[in-house]
């Protein structure tokens, strides 16, 4: 089973954008940990997930697609042991599992960076070179075979930039 995942309906317009061709499942799981939770406790663990959606950035310019090498949780006040969450490049999920898409076919990502999963919007961060989401880290934590993750700078860290890029997007 090929799936892909997308946080907020408003999302299905990066899908057609960055994927029209592509004729995977499409499910919206709500945002954050609980709605990932729900939406795939009954999804098979051989399923291919592909996650895209909106990401913010302290750095990368509004509109950078940004393909994710590995995921983390943002604990900025605190440090404790996790596992290493690193991800399946893009290009080989879809190139092999979808019937009629080729590499050439889907948007080279203009970065690879780590992830960093939050339970909240961030509004401030030490961290750069890297995007901030709400899901990607508890999807790559319930233990499907590949998960891989494209995302779309939306905001730098700016709620309001956040809502003006997304138009709707709550």
């Amino acid at each position: 089973m090929n799936l892909i995942l997308i946080a907020e309906e408003g999302e299905r317009k990066l899908v057609k954008q960055y994927l029209p061709n592509c004729d995977w499942e499409v499910r919206v799981t709500g945002v954050g940990a609980v709605n990932i939770i729900r939406s795939l406790r009954d999804v098979p663990r051989d399923t291919h997930i592909l996650n895209i959606g909106y990401a913010g950035s302290a750095n990368f310019e509004i509109g950078t697609v940004v393909e994710v090498s590995e995921v983390r949780l943002n604990h900025p006040n605190c440090r404790y042991d996790e596992p290493e969450q690193v991800l399946a490049p893009c290009d080989a999920t879809l190139s092999e599992d979808s019937a009629g898409i080729s590499p050439s076919l889907f948007p080279i990502a203009q970065r690879r960076a780590v992830c960093y999963t939050n339970s909240d919007f961030v509004l401030a961060s030490d961290y750069t070179d890297c995007v901030f989401d709400m899901e990607l880290a508890y999807i790559a934590a319930m233990g499907f075979e590949r998960v891989s993750a494209l995302k779309v700078v939306s905001d730098n860290l700016s709620l309001h930039s956040y809502h003006q890029v997304t138009k709707g997007v709550e």
